[in-house]
C-alpha cells in the first residue's frame, strides 16, 4: 500500500489506528557445522604464536614433551 493510499484509508476508517512497532532484526549469527579449511589455517597460526590462549589450546599442536611438562607443572603447582 502506498503512503497516499494508506493516509486515505485511515481517513475513511477513523476507527482504525496505525500502530508503529520495531522492525525485525537478526539477533546474531551462529556457525553450525564444519569450520572452513582456510580458517583452520588461520587458527593454527594464531595457536602457534599464542599457545597459552584458548585458541592455542584448542587448535594448536604441541609436542609430547610440551604436554608432559604442562601436566607436571599443573600437578605440582595447581
Amino acid at each position: 500500500m502506498s503512503m497516499s493510499a494508506r493516509e486515505q484509508y485511515l481517513k475513511d476508517n477513523p476507527h482504525i489506528q496505525q500502530l508503529l512497532g520495531a522492525t525485525a532484526t537478526v539477533g546474531g549469527v551462529s556457525i553450525t557445522g564444519k569450520i572452513p579449511d582456510g580458517f583452520k589455517d588461520v587458527l593454527s597460526k594464531v595457536a602457534e604464536s599464542h599457545s597459552a590462549s584458548a585458541v592455542g589450546q584448542q587448535y594448536g599442536r604441541q609436542s609430547i614433551n610440551a604436554i608432559k611438562t604442562k601436566e607436571l607443572v599443573k600437578k605440582h603447582i595447581g
